[in-house]
């Protein structure tokens, strides 16, 4: 529309240096400018939402009115380029690299171990630094505030705190620097000189942070902002057109010429709505250099906030203002500063605006309902005039609209002094507690006559009840002019109910949950002022306890693992806490992932087609209209397919491209290639397919059983005689629970790049998965070619938890197939909501128990059925059921004992492997099942668990025997460490103090399998050269996705060659150097590779032996040189065969895993039962590894599944529509665990003196065993629960699926709030999402 057009030039800086760009595009974001034009690749994208932080970059701008610079952060995701002008922009490239020197902040996350896959590392670098800019010596506070909006998938936050930590002042406790003998650390024993305990790293080594290093604000732009008078600038890109005014007179014009042009300020709004719902806006108009939208006045009747104004520069407006004026004159200002803090991340309130947060008039938004309470105003204009108008019930007219002209602008809000006698406060609730959009916000204001407490005027509005923020006035007439108490509040309760009620089927789901949120929220105000009232003496009665909030500060923590012997030698690295391998490159933005790797010329990119409908016949495919598109090249069906056109999986065939008929909503159909990624989703967006509806979809388990959907084989396994036996015991209990799935969220998305070598059919893929192997093997199979003609390299992947095997396997075939067509190199790189909605994730799963047991609590009998709910395709569903088979037992001797495991299929996305496979959902519903046998009994769950343990030589219910005593020896470790008796009883003390608070404690054991239970998969290669300069290169079959899998390769060729691992190199994992490997899987991938590697270097060492007896003083290097002289062959490979492992389905027995890898872990929680609102207060966990091989990366394993866990059972939740669409598509609807999840104080210890001989150096695999561990933190939570229903006479067991998160914790405390909710009948309606 606008190409042709000349726009003007727009200047900024990116890192120091100047950059003129004379065709900014305004749909060009700087994430996808600094990393396609400007090859700066170190800011990632993780999601383009503005949800993940992986894209933050700070930004610099001076200040001509105050002659200051500012620094914030920001998500680079969302920074429209043509915003930049006058700016200077720092990535992590620009504030240290490896060639010149690392600063600080990178330094210190790294060397604290705070990134394993390092995908996230940058962005929570970039949050770190710009926070260092602002402060240099900033608090705890501070710390966890810039990070709030950065999410890590791998490290469980711990170690990134631990490393931010050192900047603190607060550094100074005894235990932050190290004594062992710290005033936390509780017992110490003062006769036994105790010996110095080893640090996972040592603080006293870091570069000091120096500000006056920092880059200078180039004086060119300083120049230019003092010197030059601003000029209007217009930006004209492929389809848009961008003008940024510099008066306000202009901006009135231009509003009025073009009505429907949005006003973009922060683009946190206008961007996702452009980049997710495909809204395009011929011209927008960017009023951010218009100074009128950012003046800040005061009256003696309260100050008015230029509506350009961030939202944290009006928490600072706010925050100087408070301190001087009286409290009674800033109530509206102390609430609104309250809301500010969990109001979206650090990173979205430095660029979104007041007016644009007012005005797009979000249902649930967090300041509308206690600006409208505050009786705040907002003043417009327009060419007609100024008007101002009061921000009411009357000002949000429908979802997103207000009542403004289309041509009005919003110039200011006037936010009130509040009067003596007047108290207001601004609550809201949302499903993670930081970063996170509200499930219910409230704004409440009362006023008192003069000293009593009689009501004169009130004001309540709540967000998230309804499509606009609403208000409650009926209840407020109900409250007016009458004594603040009970009985006032009894009748305002029922009025709000009946006033405040929303369809069973309202959008957004939650319905009941959010009904008792307006009681219990209002509620909350009623006490707050009542206290208030209080102090000031107005009344002289008894108050209710006042509810404090939920702790949030977090403390250091223990991580404690065995030292090395004093005689290992130096450069035997093996067993210390050796720092991840490219720590440093991840840490500085220089490790190099799949999407970071240039473009080659030629290149193209794929989007895929998918299906919109969940059961259908495919009745046409028209791509006419897409190819007639610029840019497109190619569409790519399931007739282009020159070889094998399906994928198999479990003896089932999945097909690559749908050709007839589609199963699921998400399902791949063809595939657009084009010269760019834009135009390759414009080229999707064309794509027309028609359909028709095939009968009866199958969405959840109850369906698929119903129905007889299954993929075969259904496993079962049984001990003893299981019907017999419930004839004999004393109690007969049977119950189920449902888990909810799980997304991968890695955060590299799934990464391609297929390049033809452009002779003899030969391929070269670089791609993020976890089997190379099996990428060949897909993409020699689907282009009908040899698998040496394929060469599949991976240099790392940025995270990956089962979710890059199978479901990349499929991808990779169809982008080599678009590569094969057109002879190009072609790239494919997922959108995070492609992602989500294409590859599945973790089966949810519905276990179903029937259980006898004596009055002692002695377990006697167990039945179980496990579905777990497979989707579309088997993928590998039926070995997820058959795991979940396998470790029914767990840590328990249940002498009878039977178990089935089913695979429903049904018409949802496919799921596939996630960490744990299938024993976090077994296992949950195992835990379950002794949870209730206790509350039976009325005895504690623990006492149950202790008493049905293992003990002794002991056999499985597969007939494998094993020794328990590991097990045993956590657990009790876990009730020392843990202080479990006595904080058992601090808690039921506090639960009799607390009514609305309650706090809950459980510990829970694991027994982990660790190997493949099909043998042929546990062999691993490895190939070592040793180089004539003495340096040494390892390749081998494992990929390095933040495990640490490289790492350790390198501790044990250091330890073999008896050489420091400085001289160790590894590049990546490819097919050419190491064929036919298996997956990194399993928590087997060291095991495997580890002896593997050993093997290679025990041949080479083994060969320089007569060079070393003739030359024994000399040194590596030079034995390497002489052996290259005498024609001794310096390159070996190693092989291990694993261990051969198997089952044996019909006898019911076998040896499915080479050991056990055992673990306790206990959680401590803080409940608040108003709101389900939860805190983990602490947790310890003891786990046997072994002998570690790096107790850093193991810690890490520990904690990051621990966490994953701790999402998993508390708070991660797929939502479907009814038609089997993925609602949550992205980090705004999908919570993934953030820095406020961790538990407040987290020790973790590793077993001392465990030995293993069943793997290298006596370690145990860790991967994926502690993930079930987060199960803790769930079982705390029932208990909390369970302490809120004996408060309202509810006992024995009750049903709480997982995740709990708030809602089903607050519904299940059955307070007399949620109670005088009217639950909806099931069947009368049809709800907002399925229940999956």
């Amino acid at each position: 529309m606008s190409a042709g057009k000349q726009g003007d030039a727009l200047c900024f800086f990116i890192n120091g240096k100047k950059v003129t760009e004379n065709h900014a595009d305004p749909e060009t974001m700087l994430l996808a400018f600094l990393r396609q034009k400007m090859k700066l690749t170190g800011t990632k994208y993780g999601c383009g939402g503005g949800g993940c932080g992986a894209c933050t970059v700070m930004v610099s701008r001076y200040q001509p009115a105050t002659k200051s610079i500012i620094h914030y952060s920001a998500n680079a995701c969302l920074l429209p380029l043509c915003q930049l002008h006058g700016a200077a922009v720092t990535t992590v490239e620009g504030i240290g690299s490896t060639k010149t020197r690392i600063h600080p902040v990178q330094e210190r996350i790294a060397k604290a171990h705070g990134s394993q896959c390092g995908f996230c590392t940058p962005g929570m670098v970039m949050s770190t630094y710009a926070l260092l800019r602002n402060k240099p010596q900033p608090t705890m506070d501070d710390i966890t505030q810039a990070l709030a909006g950065n999410l890590c998938r791998c490290t469980g936050y711990r170690p990134i705190v631990e490393g931010c930590r050192t900047f603190c002042q607060e550094a100074n406790c005894c235990q932050a620097n190290g004594a062992a003998n710290c005033c936390l650390n509780g017992e110490k024993n003062g006769d036994e000189p105790e010996q110095e305990k080893p640090q996972l790293f040592d603080k006293l080594d870091l570069l000091p942070l120096d500000p006056t290093q920092e880059l200078i604000f180039p004086p060119e732009l300083i120049l230019m902002a003092d010197t030059t008078s601003p000029q209007t600038l217009t930006f004209h890109g492929e389809r848009v057109t961008w003008v940024s005014p510099v008066s306000l007179e202009e901006l009135i014009q231009l509003k009025a010429k073009h009505p429907k042009a949005p006003l973009v300020m922060g683009n946190t709004n206008i961007g996702p709505d452009m980049k997710f719902k495909g809204i395009l806006h011929p011209l927008i108009i960017s009023p951010t250099r218009v100074k009128g939208l950012f003046e800040v006045s005061q009256t003696p009747q309260g100050v008015w906030v230029g509506a350009g104004c961030s939202l944290s520069e009006l928490h600072s407006v706010l925050e100087k203002l408070v301190p001087q004026f009286p409290e009674e004159k800033t109530e509206v200002f102390r609430a609104l500063n309250r809301q500010l803090g969990n109001l979206g991340s650090v990173q979205i309130r430095n660029v979104a605006s007041l007016g644009g947060n007012i005005v797009s008039a979000y249902p649930n938004s967090d300041l509308n309902p206690i600006l409208a309470a505050g009786n705040c105003k907002v003043s417009v204009i327009s060419s007609g005039g100024r008007r101002e108008v009061p921000l009411n019930q009357d000002f949000f007219v429908g979802f997103g609209k207000v009542i403004l002209q289309p041509e009005e602008i919003v110039l200011s809000v006037f936010i009130p002094f509040s009067r003596k006698g007047e108290f207001v406060q601004a609550l809201r609730h949302a499903p993670r507690k930081e970063a996170s959009f509200a499930t219910v916000t409230a704004g409440m204001r009362v006023m008192f006559s003069e000293s009593s407490r009689v009501v004169q005027d009130v004001s309540i509005y709540y967000g998230g009840m309804g499509p606009t923020t609403v208000s409650a006035a009926k209840t407020c007439q109900a409250i007016i002019r009458r004594p603040w108490d009970d009985e006032t509040l009894g009748q305002a309760y029922d009025i709000l109910l009946e006033e405040l009620a929303l369809p069973p089927s309202a959008p957004g789901g939650k319905v009941e949950f959010r009904r008792s949120l307006t009681l219990s929220l209002l509620f909350k105000f009623y006490l707050e002022v009542l206290h208030k009232l209080k102090a000031m003496n107005v009344i002289t009665d008894e108050v209710p306890e006042k509810i404090q909030p939920l702790p949030r500060d977090i403390q250091p923590g223990l991580q404690e693992f065995q030292p090395v012997s004093k005689d290992q030698s130096n450069h035997d690295a093996v067993g210390r806490p050796m720092m991840h391998r490219s720590a440093i490159s991840q840490a500085t933005g220089e490790a190099v992932y799949c999407d970071d790797l240039p473009k080659i010329e030629g290149e193209l990119f794929l989007m895929v087609v998918t299906s919109s409908r969940p059961h259908a016949k495919i009745t046409g495919l028209d791509v006419s209209e897409a190819l007639q598109l610029p840019g497109v090249v190619d569409v790519i069906t399931t007739k282009d397919i020159p070889g094998k056109k399906v994928r198999t999986f479990c003896g089932y065939n999945e097909e690559l491209l749908a050709e007839s008929e589609v199963s699921c909503i998400g399902q791949m159909i063809c595939a657009v290639v084009a010269d760019t990624k834009a135009h390759a989703k414009r080229g999707a967006a064309a794509v027309k397919i028609s359909y028709e509806d095939l009968p009866d979809p199958i969405f959840t388990i109850e369906e698929a059983v119903e129905k007889s959907s299954y993929f075969e084989p259904r496993r079962l396994l049984q001990r003893g005689d299981v019907t017999e036996a419930f004839k004999t015991v004393d109690k007969v209990y049977e119950g189920e629970i449902r888990i909810g799935g799980q997304e991968h969220f890695y955060m590299e998305t799934q990464s391609m790049l297929v390049v033809p070598v452009g002779e003899e059919m030969e391929f070269n893929v670089y791609i993020s998965t976890q089997w190379p192997t099996l990428i060949q093997d897909a993409v020699a199979e689907t282009l009908n070619i040899a698998s040496n003609r394929v060469t599949c390299h991976v240099k790392r992947v940025g995270g990956a938890f089962g979710g890059k095997v199978t479901r990349t396997s499929v991808l990779a075939s169809i982008t080599s197939v678009a590569a094969w067509k057109t002879n190009r190199a072609v790239r494919c790189v997922l959108e995070r909501g492609e992602d989500m909605l294409i590859t599945g994730g973790r089966h949810p799963t519905l276990g179903k128990y029937k259980v006898g047991f004596m009055n002692d609590g002695k377990i006697v009998a167990a039945d179980f059925q496990f579905f777990a709910n497979s989707g579309n395709t088997v993928d590998e569903s039926p070995l997820v059921a058959e795991k979940m088979v396998l470790h029914m037992d767990t840590a328990y001797n249940i002498p009878n004992l039977r178990g089935r495991g089913t695979a429903c299929k049904t018409n949802l996305p496919s799921n596939t492997a996630f960490r744990g496979f299938g024993v976090p959902q077994g296992l949950l519903i195992v835990e379950n099942m002794i949870n209730d046998v206790a509350m039976v009994l009325g005895c504690p769950a623990d006492k149950i668990r202790e008493m049905n343990m293992y003990r002794g030589p002991s056999t499985t219910h597969y007939k494998f025997e094993f020794n328990p005593e590991n097990l045993l020896r956590c657990w009790e470790e876990c009730k020392r460490r843990s202080d479990y008796s006595a904080r058992r009883g601090a808690i039921e003390q506090f639960n009799e103090q607390n009514r609305w608070k309650k706090r809950g404690i459980s510990i829970i054991p694991i027994k982990y399998g660790i190997a493949f239970s099909d043998g042929f998969l546990n062999q691993a290669a490895a190939l070592v050269h040793i180089y004539k300069d003495g340096s040494v290169l390892v390749s081998h079959g494992g990929t390095e996705m933040g495990q640490g899998v490289h790492t350790k390769m390198q501790q044990i060729a250091s330890r073999e060659l008896h050489i420091p691992p400085s001289k160790i190199y590894i590049s990546e994992t490819s097919t050419n150097t190491v064929p036919n490997t298996c997956p990194s899987a399993a928590s087997f991938g060291t095991d495997a590779n580890g002896m593997a590697v050993k093997d290679a270097c025990q041949i080479l060492y083994q060969r320089l032996e007569p060079i070393r007896k003739k030359n024994p003083k000399g040194t590596w290097e030079s034995w390497a040189n002489k052996a290259f002289m005498e024609k001794i062959s310096l390159s070996a490979t190693g092989f291990y065969k694993g261990p051969d492992l198997y089952v044996d389905w019909d006898k019911m027995e076998g040896q499915p895993y080479a050991y056990y890898t055992y673990g306790v872990s206990c959680s401590e929680v803080e409940l608040d039962c108003l709101t389900g609102e939860y805190r983990t207060l602490r947790t310890d966990i003891v786990v046997d590894i072994g002998k570690s091989v790096n107790p850093s990366v193991d810690m890490g394993q520990i904690e990051g599944a621990f966490m994953q866990g701790l999402g998993l059972y508390t708070l991660e939740e797929l939502k479907f529509s009814p038609f089997g669409l993925l609602y949550t598509r992205g980090p705004s609807q999908y919570k993934v665990p953030a820095v406020c999840d961790v538990p407040l104080q987290f020790n973790v210890y590793l077993l001392p003196d465990s030995d293993n001989p069943y793997a290298i150096y006596s370690s145990k695999g860790i991967g994926e065993p502690t993930l079930f561990l987060g199960s803790s933190v769930f079982f705390a939570i029932k208990d909390a629960v369970a302490a809120a229903r004996s408060d309202s006479g509810l006992k024995g067991p009750f049903s709480l699926n997982s995740p709990a998160t708030p809602e089903r914790a607050c519904l299940a405390s059955a307070s007399p709030f949620t109670q005088k909710v009217p639950a909806s009948k099931p069947g009368s309606f049809k709800p907002w999402a399925l229940d999956i």
